[in-house]
């Protein structure tokens, strides 16, 4: 039997991703236009055991759009991850009269989703909001976009300074376990090389690569490395090359939570109001512990479990191969 549901609560958790704000936006205006109450939760999953909670209108969320960030905050919360503490938060929840949870973040933010709405039958929906875009269910996650764009920018600008002075650089990236940011920025940044988790490079492939460049007469190069590259990261690679190739002057750049910043691209903005808007749906519908995502052009509901379980490499071959090439 289907609870009516008459109060939603909205948080974000785990890493901030731009466009957060433009979802919890969408969230908040659909709730209100369809005849509900909306509390945010501060702070994330720690805002639930603290009761950090207050009621939101249609003024609450307005001019945010163009804001990076959270304005409900965010935080780790190793007390939610216990028995004891996800029962506190839903004697809050049940305190405050909140029916239902949506919830904007990545794997560990649906994870403690998961076993929450399991252990108290609370009905919740996950929106995908990460820039390592690592989540199976949906093609894009909310903040993807806007970072890769951030890195690009970055790039651009370390390549006039690499082809002036006639250096190396070895530019780190996000990506512990994704590559999608180095592969995607790599190729529209013209980088030389790109080394990911997912494909382990050996250094002296990627010596050899360097030195065909040099024999070319390239006068500078750049190489993306995923932070969770297999090779230990950017300062490892440079040194290593460095140790074995002196034919330029090599540097690093680490861009580091540069990435997570900043206002949102319009596909940002539009993706996560279409993700909230749809989240708001999926509850009203009676519909729980799913994530609703983005494929193709179409939004599609993933069961939680499903995506966080899923580990589908998302690079396409065809971008492996075209970076090889390019």
């Amino acid at each position: 039997m289907i609870k009516e549901i008459k109060k939603i609560g909205v948080l974000t958790s785990g890493g901030d991703a731009p466009g957060m704000n433009a979802c919890i936006r969408a969230v908040v205006r659909t709730a209100l236009h369809k005849g509900l109450q909306v509390t945010g939760i501060y702070h994330g999953y720690q805002g639930l055991i603290d009761a950090n909670f207050k009621e939101m209108d249609t003024r609450s969320v307005s001019n945010i759009i163009q804001r990076g960030g959270t304005i409900l905050k965010t935080a780790r919360c190793l007390e939610f991850k216990t028995v004891e503490g996800r029962k506190q938060a839903y004697d809050n929840l049940k305190t405050a009269g909140i029916d239902a949870l949506i919830v904007i973040g990545g794997d560990g933010t649906f994870t403690g989703a998961n076993f929450f709405s399991k252990e108290f039958e609370v009905p919740i929906v996950g929106i995908p909001g990460t820039i390592d875009n690592d989540l199976y269910g949906s093609d894009y996650t909310i903040g993807y976009d806007t970072a890769n764009n951030t890195v690009i920018e970055a790039i651009d600008k370390i390549r006039d300074t690499a082809a002036s002075h006639e250096r190396l650089f070895f530019v780190e990236v996000m990506g512990r376990d994704s590559g999608c940011i180095a592969l995607n920025a790599g190729i529209a940044g013209g980088a030389e090389a790109i080394l990911l988790p997912e494909k382990e490079t050996a250094i002296d492939d990627l010596i050899h690569h360097l030195e065909d460049g040099a024999i070319k007469k390239k006068s500078s190069s750049i190489v993306i490395v995923a932070e969770g590259d297999q090779n230990g990261g950017a300062y490892y690679v440079a040194k290593k090359v460095k140790e074995k190739f002196n034919h330029y002057d090599t540097k690093v750049s680490i861009l580091g939570h540069l990435q997570r910043g900043g206002a949102p691209t319009s596909f940002d903005r539009v993706l996560a109001s279409r993700l909230g808007f749809a989240a708001v749906n999926e509850i009203l519908a009676g519909n729980t512990r799913v994530t609703v995502g983005l494929r193709g052009n179409e939004i599609k509901t993933t069961p939680i479990e499903e995506a966080i379980s899923n580990k589908e490499i998302k690079l396409s071959p065809d971008l492996l191969e075209m970076a090889e090439i390019l």
